[in-house]
């Protein structure tokens, strides 16, 4: 593996029901992701906007309503996988980008690229930082539960716009 620190910016697009947890990873803790499987905090971002947009339409035509909200990121060890695939890699990372959801929903089988995530906690890695296979640009999975007090991925909020719980949408 790779490793690198990031001091970044980064973005997500929220459904606006869960935008008060804006740092938590429980969604994709609750039915797993790309590199994390369920029961793993994990928070998805994009280093890019029109990426963190992309990512949230996928292949849908229509747009559902959503939140963009920018991160102030700085993580000390991450696995930099954003070149993508050569020989210096493990040939399991040959699959990242396997279809997880069809391997967990329709063939109902554990996809290799939760295998990798689990790899990359079990060297102290914090995160992932990859290509989107829809731009082309950089995504970054951060294991939340995997966060020290010396990192640092906090929701920019100057006006505390956010809301704080889900009583927010009553």
């Amino acid at each position: 593996m790779i490793f690198t620190e990031i001091n970044v910016v980064a973005y997500r697009v929220h459904d606006p029901k869960w935008a008060y947890a804006a740092t938590s990873g429980a969604g994709a803790a609750a039915y797993g992701g790309r590199a994390n499987r369920p029961g793993i905090h994990a928070i998805y971002l994009s280093l890019e906007l029109d990426t963190a947009l992309a990512e949230y339409r996928q292949i849908d035509a229509l747009l559902p309503p959503a939140l963009m909200v920018s991160y102030r990121i700085e993580v000390d060890k991450i696995v930099d996988f954003s070149a993508g695939y050569t020989p210096v890699w493990d040939p399991l990372w040959q699959d990242f980008y396997c279809d997880w959801r069809k391997m967990v929903y329709s063939e109902r089988i554990e996809p290799p690229s939760w295998v990798m995530g689990d790899l990359v906690l079990a060297a102290s890695a914090k995160g992932i930082l990859f290509r989107s296979k829809i731009t082309g640009g950089r995504n970054l999975v951060l294991y939340t539960d995997a966060l020290t007090q010396t990192d640092r991925i906090e929701a920019y909020d100057p006006h505390q716009s956010l809301p704080k719980n889900q009583d927010s949408w009553n």
